[in-house]
């Protein structure tokens, strides 16, 4: 085979030929400084960003490096202007920096005097900045330093910031040494987190994120503030940490909508954070009301704007943010950026399914063809009220159904968006449902049961999009979504991704309805897995029922 694994583009797109020698160096090679965006077969994509060359720079690497890497890998000459434009690039980074002064606290230096005029002028930083102390020095409020860092970031000048952390208080935290260690990627977040102070981790579903935090929280050995999408979670998260570290139940404290413990380590819910009284967030002085040393953001890409705020305040504390995609549709990745800090840690879904550490998963979407009832009803329906028209179309209930039969010594997850629905499908299925109403207490009952095997069908609202530990659900059967949410698709499988006890493969259903909008957005929520390498299979629905389909009333 001739010539290296890699094309690089003039649009900043470089291409992997994954079947080539060297694909593997040379993946190794990029990934500090390209986004991957699509990983199917046999090429894989990855794009060149100014977020993407700023991460690299903020994690150590030059331009050099960048440029040398490039080259070394490339099958055809690399384009100049690209070369050039990636150079330019990463030498905006770091000509601002954020210090902290002996005698002034915290200041912006410009290594750029020219530069440091340009932003000073800037009307998006009014209020941000202080006095001027020198030509090359501008002090800074200590509570701006996340602000300034966002509205650097978008003037393009992204500030490196070395003004360094506060210790927080002490809390002695150590990792259990009974029968468990972390896996070699766990420990190269772990230290790649470290290294840099402040960041973002990326893991699939099922790779062990909660160990990546607990690992981090037991080499910072400090008070710990763990943020996390609901109470189920959060309990979750304590029962590994008693189980894996050598915190006790005592030290651990529960702050949501039902407890208000503050203790060593606490755990709250972004929910109760973001719960407003007379207009006011009454309970974001939780930030304030310990010494903390680090802050654990569970599921970062659903950051709440409000947590995002008040993250601005707290760049003086290390800062870990947790996830399996960092696709946002709301396109704030920049913002978790600056506030969380670079990505430290991603690893392809495919390479982690490869050395056995989740399982192996098939992808199948079922087309349903409505009945002419159904269609017309879809026709007349305003264009608003479409999808959900198509996405619960009755005609859906006998698929999910043999689909359910189709898999019978299988723990199944029935998933959907709209309540409505979901209770016809429990109903059609005899099967409970967990809705956001589910009291805390029903949910671990019910998830329980589901663990010990006692329950084999579970339909689940939106609350399935989150980290709920089901080690043993095999099969997840998708019938409505949010819209065409990239991000839902991959929690949503992720629900099926623990490696199984004896190796079998897990499978993912989406069920939509033809010739509907339902189509068009499930093919955008598949996009985030296609790109991670997963292949969905089109199927009708009389493949699953058989040529007769049964009549709904």
């Amino acid at each position: 085979m001739s010539g290296g694994p890699l094309i690089v583009q003039s649009d900043k797109t470089l291409l992997l030929e994954v079947d080539h020698p060297d694909a593997q160096a040379c993946r190794m090679a990029i990934a500090p400084f390209a986004e991957l965006e699509r990983s199917p077969e046999h090429v894989h994509t990855y794009r060149l960003t100014p977020l993407g060359l700023w991460n690299a720079r903020a994690a150590g690497h030059d331009a050099e490096s960048v440029v040398d890497s490039l080259i070394k890998f490339s099958r055809y000459p690399v384009p100049h202007a690209l070369l050039v434009d990636v150079a330019e690039t990463m030498d905006r980074y770091g000509r601002l920096q954020l210090a902290n002064d002996p005698s002034h606290g915290l200041v912006l230096r410009g290594l750029d005097k020219i530069v440091l005029i340009e932003v000073a002028k800037s009307k998006k930083l009014a209020g941000m900045l202080g006095g001027k102390i020198d030509d090359e020095t501008i002090a800074v409020h200590p509570s701006e330093r996340g602000r300034l860092k966002q509205a650097l970031l978008k003037l393009g000048w992204p500030a490196e910031d070395l003004a360094g952390y506060v210790d927080g208080e002490a809390h002695e935290i150590n990792l259990a040494e009974d029968g468990w260690t972390l896996r070699s990627y766990q420990q190269e977040a772990v230290d790649g987190f470290w290294a840099g102070g402040s960041g973002v981790v990326v893991l699939p579903c099922g790779a062990g994120k909660t160990l990546v935090g607990a690992a981090a929280m037991a080499t910072a050995k400090a008070t710990t503030l763990i943020l996390v999408t609901n109470t189920v979670a959060g309990r979750q998260w304590k029962r590994e940490l008693i189980a894996r570290t050598s915190l006790t139940e005592e030290e651990i404290g529960e702050y949501s909508g039902e407890r208000k413990e503050i203790r060593a380590v606490t755990i709250a819910t972004y929910q109760v954070l973001t719960s407003r009284r007379g207009g006011a967030f009454t309970h974001l002085d939780l930030f304030g009301a310990r010494d903390w040393g680090l802050v654990i953001y569970d599921e970062v890409h659903l950051l709440p704007a409000p947590i995002f705020r008040f993250t601005a305040d707290l760049q003086a504390r290390r800062r870990l943010g947790l996830t399996a995609t960092l696709v946002r549709e709301d396109g704030r990745e920049g913002d978790v950026f600056s506030l969380i800090g670079p990505k430290r840690y991603d690893a392809p879904w495919k390479d982690i399914e490869a050395q056995g550490w989740i399982a192996p998963a098939e992808c199948v979407e079922v087309r349903v063809t409505l009945t002419d009832a159904e269609r017309m009803t879809y026709a007349v329906a305003e264009a608003e009220e479409r999808y959900r028209v198509a996405a619960t179309a009755r005609t859906k209930l006998p698929v999910v159904k043999a689909i359910v039969d189709k898999h019978p010594d299988e723990p199944v997850l029935v998933i959907g968006g709209f309540l409505d629905q979901l209770h016809q499908l429990g109903e059609y299925l005899d099967a409970p449902i967990v809705e956001g109403s589910t009291t805390n207490k029903e949910r671990e009952r019910l998830f329980d049961a589901f663990r010990a095997g006692e329950l084999r069908t579970l339909v689940l609202s939106k609350v399935g999009n989150f980290s709920i530990d089901l080690p043993e659900a095999a099969v997840a059967i998708q019938v409505s979504g949010t819209f065409g949410s990239r991000q839902e698709e991959a929690q949503r499988l992720g629900r099926v991704l623990r490696p199984k006890a004896d190796g079998r493969q897990a499978h993912f259903y989406t069920v939509v309805s033809r010739d509907t909008i339902d189509t068009e957005y499930a093919a955008h929520r598949q996009r985030f897995l296609a790109e991670q390498g997963y292949a969905y299979t089109i199927v009708d629905a009389d493949d699953i029922l058989g040529p007769a389909l049964p009549q709904i009333d």
